[in-house]
């Protein structure tokens, strides 16, 4: 069987792993959690639907405020390549099928620079606006953390949540340093990433020539340092401009479970719900499983069981994981299908093509 092949059954063998995952932990979840006064609320209080249709509008605009944002870095970059909003807001879309069946959400960025450059932009500078998101993300994710251990302290009694959450903080600090560190070292990343790319090879069936993946390497790295040191230079009001609109695009999705409350009849919690999805965003980043099926699950009703109870958590992890990941999924398989004409033949290699 050739990779060709291999790739289809990777990605479908990816989706099926991450619903099975998802929906076993809820059935799970829902055996749990569900007993008499699960049945006696939800009988006797009035269930607000509105508020879900509203939950799952917010979720289109988080999609939307997702595009202004890698617009407005791409189009900082390079003052020829004039994307607009729709245009960024179906590289968002097309994106989330692949992010969602894959660990820490990475599937989603070869997509989003594949479809960048088709638009105009290198694959380098493509990077540079997709890894600047990634950036903006870890910063303001970081200066929340505080506010959340602040909500939660005292509260977060499971073992391997507070392991979980350390590890995951420990990983994005790293990153940012990481990341800092091959900014600051252009010529030292290209020689790690040559080193590296020489050792893979041997491995692997599909042989480059070494030349050709040096200057692969190189012209990526060149872009990709240009690119943002510009954002931190002559581009830093886009930057800003970014960040602002980074901001609030984390407010908007964090409406949706306060949505959610609100339809089950319940108080909206806002500032323990935001402190939630603070913590639950680090455990997601972390590379475990298909799109964090399962994990994203279980860390979402440990911590809103912390003070909705668990009477209803179950009920209430449906709909959130319905709305902020299966609508995902299937939205993101329809634009993938449209654009690639295929929901299972993309790659990394129709980046590698671009060069």
């Amino acid at each position: 069987m050739d990779s060709t092949e291999k790739k289809p059954k990777t990605m479908k063998l990816s989706l099926i792993i991450s619903l099975i995952l998802s929906i076993a932990i809820i059935i799970l979840i829902l055996f749990f959690t569900i007993d008499a006064e699960t049945l006696e609320y939800l009988s006797t209080q009035q269930i607000r639907y509105e508020f879900f249709f509203a939950a799952m509008g917010v979720n289109v605009i988080y999609w939307i405020l997702w595009g202004i944002r890698l617009r407005i870095l791409s189009n900082a970059i390079n003052k020829n390549v004039n994307i607009s909003v729709w245009e960024s807001t179906k590289i968002i879309i097309a994106n989330l099928f692949l992010a969602n069946i894959t660990p820490s959400m990475a599937g989603g960025e070869p997509v989003r620079i594949y479809l960048l450059s088709k638009n105009g932009l290198s694959v380098g500078s493509a990077t540079a606006s997709v890894l600047g998101e990634r950036l903006l993300d870890a910063i303001f994710i970081l200066l929340c953390v505080p506010f959340a251990f602040l909500i939660f302290r005292g509260h977060i009694e499971v073992g391997v949540l507070k392991v979980g959450l350390t590890i995951a903080i420990a990983i994005f600090i790293l990153a940012v340093i990481v990341f800092a560190y091959a900014l600051k070292n252009p010529k030292k990343t290209k020689s790690f990433l040559i080193f590296l790319s020489n050792k893979i090879s041997r491995f692997s069936r599909k042989k480059d020539s070494e030349s050709a993946r040096i200057e692969r390497i190189s012209s990526g790295v060149d872009d990709f340092h240009d690119s943002m040191i510009f954002f931190l230079s002559t581009g830093k009001k886009a930057f800003i401009k970014a960040g602002i609109v980074t901001a609030v695009f984390w407010i908007t999705g964090w409406v949706v479970p306060i949505l959610i409350l609100m339809g089950l009849g319940l108080k909206p919690f806002i500032i323990e719900s935001c402190a939630a999805q603070v913590l639950l965003i680090i455990i997601v980043m972390m590379p475990t499983t298909p799109g964090s099926a399962g994990v994203t699950e279980g860390s979402t009703a440990i911590l809103y069981s912390v003070f909705i109870g668990s009477s209803l958590v179950g009920i209430f992890v449906i709909l959130f994981r319905f709305i902020t990941y299966h609508m995902g999924l299937i939205v993101g398989a329809i634009f993938q299908y449209r654009i690639f004409k295929s929901v299972a033949s993309f790659s990394l290699d129709v980046i590698k093509k671009q060069k």
